[in-house]
């Protein structure tokens, strides 16, 4: 098969993959494409992924102002002619030939879902939701971080640069690091030996703001795939007891995974049916700390994820938000007085966060909001004065450097 209608029927599964994210898609397509060479797969990856952040313009300049809204097809066109369109479109792009027309409006000019760009410009502004609209148009960078039970900062760089792969030190974690360019990290020996993760540095943050001590009790409520837990793991230095819980056991597998390679033997991974689960009322009030790193929408990782602006909406945003309020006050049951609570979502919308924070402390007054910014930088982090504003730390990738995230932490009373 010819390279241009390979990376026609690649597009054509990441776009059509309703049920399931690209970057998921994209891998089974390779999987069933052996043969793709490595530069050809980077090539397909690239143009793939440049079609979904910039669907909706894309769909504009190829088809004309008749195109919208972009859920809709495109019709009386074959789908092969649809996706060409878009490919060249952006391969213009990519080679510095493409003109976007003047005077789009802001939803278009940065692919935006109507509802999304305008929750952003009632938030933000005009002027920071631009900033931010099109920082979210940009591929997100490859961050890591050493993983402290196995080694520092410095010798994972060491090696990494014996390695070939070119690494720069982040101010924003002790052990934060970022890669030049895509290398293949999860081949290298360090990530195979469990040495460093694979992980955002505004992911690193959270878990920092966490905060767990060593020989605490700690809950990691929505563990999904361990990032954070594994961080949390490696801050307690292994003592202690760290239960992450997740209603998926196929995540659970892969941390599962994760945590043999890091060496951490104080993780206890539990499935659980849901926030009311009998194997969480056995926790109750004993937990020093507990992390909700909830289910969210996800528009802070719109870099990584650009398909998902297209699989959600208005309907699914709602249903994130009872949900979070439930793992909230499920996840205040568990901590003991005196211990602390850390909301945080991946999420830009205010309805998954300051709305949750607010009503949270209102059903909860006996809680006090600790401020972000001193248990952070005890531990190292340098952030941007704006980062933890009304004592909730708020990441930003136009000005955070980091994917879009948000979070707050609360000391239960020592009355209970």
């Amino acid at each position: 098969m010819r390279f241009g209608a390979m990376r026609r029927q690649a597009l054509a599964q990441a776009l059509h993959s309703a049920d399931r994210p690209a970057d998921v898609a994209l891998r089974a397509f390779f999987r069933a494409h052996p043969a793709l060479g490595r530069r050809d797969r980077a090539r397909i990856a690239e143009s793939v992924f440049d079609v979904l952040r910039q669907r909706r313009l894309y769909e504009r300049i190829a088809f004309g102002a008749g195109s919208e809204p972009v859920h809709a097809p495109i019709q009386e066109r074959p789908e092969e002619a649809v996706l060409d369109a878009l490919l060249e479109v952006a391969d213009a792009r990519l080679e510095g030939r493409l003109e976007v027309p003047d005077g789009l409006p802001f939803e278009l000019r940065c692919s935006l879902p109507d509802w999304l760009a305008q929750a952003l410009l009632a938030q933000f502004g005009e002027v920071e939701a631009q900033a931010l609209a099109a920082a979210l148009l940009e591929p997100a960078p490859l961050d890591l971080r050493a993983n402290v039970l196995k080694a520092d900062r410095a010798a994972v760089r060491r090696e990494l640069d014996e390695a070939g792969i070119e690494t720069h030190e982040l101010p924003h974690g002790p052990n934060a690091l970022r890669a030049s360019g895509k290398p293949a990290l999860e081949r290298t020996a360090g990530y195979l030996a469990g040495r460093f993760e694979v992980q955002d540095v505004g992911s690193q943050l959270l878990a920092m703001l966490a905060a767990p001590r060593r020989g605490q009790t700690v809950i990691d409520l929505c563990a999904g795939a361990g990032g954070k837990t594994l961080a949390m793991a490696a801050a307690m230095r292994s003592t202690g007891h760290l239960y992450a819980c997740d209603v998926s056991a196929k995540r659970l597998q892969r941390m599962r995974q994760r945590l043999a390679r890091s060496g951490a033997d104080n993780v206890f991974p539990i499935v659980i049916a849901g926030e009311r689960d009998a194997r969480l009322e056995r926790l109750r009030g004993r937990a020093d700390v507990v992390l909700v790193d909830a289910p969210c929408t996800g528009t802070g990782t719109l870099r990584r994820a650009p398909d998902l602006k297209w699989r959600i909406g208005p309907f699914e945003r709602d249903g994130f938000v009872a949900q979070q309020r439930a793992l909230l006050d499920a996840a205040a049951a568990l901590v003991r007085p005196g211990g602390h609570l850390v909301y945080a979502t991946c999420s830009l919308l205010a309805t998954e966060n300051d709305e949750q924070r607010d009503a949270f402390e209102s059903r909860h007054p006996r809680w006090m909001r600790c401020g972000p910014r001193a248990v952070l930088e005890a531990q190292g982090a340098k952030l941007h004065a704006q980062a933890t504003a009304d004592d909730t730390l708020r990441l930003l990738p136009h000005r955070d450097d980091c994917d879009g995230f948000f979070a707050v932490r609360w000391r239960r009373s020592d009355e209970g």
